[in-house]
């Protein structure tokens, strides 16, 4: 891709983004190494504002290990060892690196891939997946399609997943949690905000919420399940704890299905029947079974 002057001006750029474009004779020249250009002198947003107003390239840049204040690439960017990148990092399309990712700001177009563990300082962004042979931490928020890790999850921020998550161990997030489909983690799952799974959720220990939680689908835990709003469930609710929603909220199961057919996809059990429970087949474990 070649630019011109009246080429860029169609995009409205800011003025200094414009007069610097002016300024270097980049008339003509092609789209990475404008981009290129513009990381070196600092213009970091400016590169990033061009990628998004001309989208991604099929390139392909093959590196053993990337150190470097900031990368602006249009194509996917391959490396064997480890990334480390100060501020920001992002690709147009694929990151596949061999070991660890640590980066102030991380985004992709599509898939982000480490067969370590990945640290950003910031935000990351990607329009598919993100994978990591180990941890996922991240200081401010975390948005991609499909989640997977091996270790666990600490994000400083809100969580959103247009698809599935996939923790292997704890989860923690500082804000809400959103996932368009199911939830699991092989550890407990905590996050401050609310949380709502499009389908289920299902922890390898405590389930906490901050706010109110919600999976339209069902619910388990291999610990308790609390919140301090309330706890609603499509389907079934099921911990081998307790179940507590917070003061003066209610406990609910079977938001979608049909009272007749509360028995068999509605059940609740817990160490103790919750208190406020409001709907759902309460069963105890082990114990008698009743109407909520």
């Amino acid at each position: 891709m070649e630019f011109s002057k009246d080429f860029l001006k169609a995009k409205s750029p800011c003025a200094a983004g414009f007069r610097w474009f002016i300024r270097h004779q980049h008339e003509g020249k092609d789209y990475q190494l404008l981009l290129d250009n513009l990381v070196r002198d600092g213009r970091i947003e400016d590169a990033c504002w061009l990628l998004s107003q001309f989208g991604p390239t099929d390139a392909e840049l093959h590196l053993e290990h990337l150190e470097a204040e900031a990368l602006v690439f249009a194509g996917s960017v391959i490396v064997h060892g480890d990334v480390r990148v100060a501020g920001v990092l992002r690709v147009g399309r694929n990151l596949q690196v061999g070991a660890g990712i640590r980066a102030g700001r991380l985004e992709a177009g599509e898939d982000i891939q480490s067969g370590g563990a990945i640290f950003c300082g910031g935000a990351l962004l990607a329009g598919g997946t993100v994978k990591a042979a180990w941890s996922v931490e991240t200081a401010e928020n975390l948005s991609c399609e499909k989640l997977r890790t091996g270790w666990g999850l600490d994000c400083k921020g809100n969580l959103t997943l247009s698809g599935e998550g996939q923790i292997g161990q704890e989860v923690l997030v500082a804000g809400d949690i959103r996932c368009a489909k199911s939830l699991r983690s092989g550890g407990a799952l905590t996050a401050h905000g609310n949380v709502h799974a499009s389908h289920g959720i299902d922890a390898g220990g405590d389930v906490h919420c901050g706010k109110h939680l919600q999976a339209d689908w069902g619910i388990r835990a291999r610990g308790a399940i609390t919140a301090k709003g309330a706890i609603k469930a499509g389907e079934t609710l099921q911990a081998d704890a307790d179940i507590c929603a917070g003061p003066g909220y209610g406990v609910y199961a079977g938001l979608s299905v049909q009272m007749d057919a509360w028995e068999d996809c509605a059940s609740v059990r817990a160490a103790r029947k919750p208190q406020g429970l409001v709907s759902g087949y309460w069963q105890g474990l082990g114990a008698g079974m009743s109407m909520a």
